[in-house]
């Protein structure tokens, strides 16, 4: 029997990179899952794809995080799928660096409002749909909260606050048989990283330069370890923050 049969995992930000490989991780060992995307419609409908081809389940949802209505119709319609949720992936997230000299408003307001409120957001909901049965949170938050790189003071913030909101929520949540529990990347080699100019920069030399395990992460890196804490071999484990970054500390 596959580690996850017969249970129901939303990923926010699924559409590429990280997300993306943690639905096809979670869908291969049994999972019906919840594609959701914000935007990038086409990118979510090829994950499911996949994971049908592969003869898993799953749909793709759009709605933005940090939007309550859209969190209510996204956890709507995956009860209307599939009929609960089981597991919540909290992988939806934006960034941009810069420069204290150039910090606005707006930025601040993007940035938190995607990966902090969102992850509020969708976590209330996912807790309403658990149940007597409790569930398990993963939080994909950054390394950054320990590197702390120039220039990254709005992304580290909002990551530093995923960081304490797992270790609460850990604590006032875990009555209910819901863990939770973050993991935290170094670079890794998405779409988003690419797009950005991160990876062939000097930024990303640097990077590689100080990994131990000496290369940029990929996507499939990072999956096995929200599948091992979506299972039930990680039944124990909650508040952890999981440094997942070849070394980087």
């Amino acid at each position: 029997m596959k580690k996850l049969e017969n249970k129901v995992a939303v990923v926010t930000g699924a559409s590429k990179g990280i997300g993306a490989e943690i639905a096809r991780g979670l869908a291969a060992e049994g999972a019906a899952v919840v594609v959701n995307y914000a935007s990038a419609k086409e990118g979510a409908e090829k994950v499911v794809a996949d994971i049908v081809s592969n003869g898993g389940r799953a749909v793709a949802v759009q709605g933005d995080v940090s939007k309550p209505a859209d969190v209510d119709r996204l956890f709507a319609e995956t009860q209307q799928a599939f009929g609960g949720v089981d597991i919540l992936v909290n992988n939806a997230g934006v960034y941009q660096f810069g420069a204290i000299d150039d910090f606005t408003v707006e930025e601040y307001t993007r940035q938190f409002n995607t990966n902090v409120l969102g992850l509020f957001l969708a976590t209330q909901a996912a807790v309403k749909g658990f149940g007597e049965k409790g569930g398990s949170i993963i939080n994909i938050s950054s390394v950054v909260t320990r590197i702390t790189p120039p220039q990254s003071g709005i992304y580290t913030a909002t990551k530093g606050a995923v960081d304490s909101l797992t270790q609460v929520l850990s604590k006032e949540l875990g009555s209910r048989k819901i863990r939770v529990n973050s993991i935290n990347p170094g670079m890794v080699e998405t779409e988003g990283t690419q797009t950005a100019g991160f990876i062939g920069s000097d930024f990303h030399a640097e990077a590689v330069s100080q990994t131990p395990l000496g290369r940029t992460a990929q996507p499939n890196d990072i999956a096995p370890v929200a599948v091992f804490l979506a299972s039930d071999d990680s039944r124990w484990l909650t508040g952890e923050v999981i440094i997942a970054s070849g070394g980087v500390r």
